[in-house]
């Protein structure tokens, strides 16, 4: 299951709709003992494409250094399919760089945008709950 507040997912939502018409990307950080996402970090598709994405890796050390400096750390990556459903492509297995990590997809292929999770472990993909509430709040 992965936790997220109401306005974590608008912003990741709304990132993905501005990268139109590529791809959008970013990562996600938390409490990996809670699976929350606490904080969120919009990044550049380096890739440029409508069809894959590459986190800019200035981004991910600078969301890594960030997410530590708050008690933090990394537990995902977040993404949009422009054209196709919110499950993982083969492209995505692949390059699946954590198995602890939650890979959320963003589908912008029909209207109402969708927002789903999986975790990816030796290329078996699994979806997970995403369960979104008005906060989330950090264990002290």
């Amino acid at each position: 299951m992965l936790r997220m507040s109401t306005d974590v997912q608008l912003a990741m939502v709304s990132h993905c709709l501005e990268g139109l018409p590529e791809e959008a990307c970013g990562l996600i950080a938390g409490d990996p003992a809670l699976d929350a996402v606490l904080a969120w970090y919009p990044t550049e598709n380096v890739a440029r494409s409508a069809r894959v994405y590459t986190v800019d890796p200035l981004a991910h050390l600078r969301a890594d250094r960030d997410a530590e400096s708050r008690g933090l750390q990394i537990v995902g990556v977040f993404h949009s399919h422009t054209h196709t459903d919110a499950y993982p492509s083969p492209t995505d297995v692949v390059q699946a760089p954590d198995p602890s990590w939650h890979y959320v997809i963003v589908s912008l292929r029909d209207v109402q945008p969708v927002v789903r999770s999986y975790r990816i472990v030796d290329g078996l993909v699994e979806e997970e709950s995403v369960v979104i509430r008005t906060h989330v709040v950090q264990a002290s």
